[in-house]
């Protein structure tokens, strides 16, 4: 752990570092009801109960952490949504650290539970989850029909295009989308 990165809560003057670090980390093609966009960011810390931290290293942004009190049709449940760490910045304990405060202000916020979910392949990201008390709760499989009338891709793991940026809370708000560490991501 390196003492001298600051974890404070995110600003707007933090926002353009939290967008790109995060368009430099994240692999939304693995899940294609996610997308990383402004929307996603702003959302979060428009939200008056949103539990958004930074990591700084001086003036530069090296991992974020966004969080609120908005889980499916639950009050009292809490969204560990988004979390990243600069690829450099790693080993460090900062993500921890990021967990840890964004679960401390969900708790105080009145959460009983806080969600987060993960992409299966992603083992670095379970394994920081369980490490700080999270546990599987549900699986779910995201089921994709071809279209029988074109051809079939040449590569079995093509990514699935992405929905488009805000779409993803919007099916959330409406129920449409639960699962995968949503019981997960």
């Amino acid at each position: 752990m390196d003492p001298a990165i600051a974890i404070v809560p995110m600003g707007l003057g933090h926002l353009r570092q939290v967008l790109d670090l995060g368009h430099e980390v994240f692999d939304t093609t693995v899940k294609p009801y996610t997308s990383w966009s402004l929307t996603s960011v702003a959302e979060h810390l428009d939200s008056p109960d949103n539990a958004c931290w930074v990591a700084l290293d001086s003036d530069r942004v090296v991992g974020f952490v966004l969080g609120s009190m908005e889980f499916e049709h639950r009050d009292d449940w809490a969204y560990l949504e988004w979390i990243a760490v600069a690829p450099d910045m790693q080993g460090l304990g900062i993500a921890r650290r990021l967990v840890d405060m964004c679960s401390k202000a969900l708790f105080a916020r009145g959460a009983r539970r806080i969600v987060t979910d993960v992409e299966q392949r992603n083992t670095a990201s379970a394994t920081l989850m369980t490490r700080n008390g999270f546990r599987p709760a549900a699986t779910v499989t995201l089921f994709v029909r071809p279209n029988p009338d074109e051809p079939e891709p040449d590569s079995a793991d093509e990514a699935l295009p992405a929905i488009p940026p805000g779409a993803k809370r919007a099916l959330i708000r409406h129920g449409r989308l639960a699962g995968e560490g949503r019981a997960a991501r």
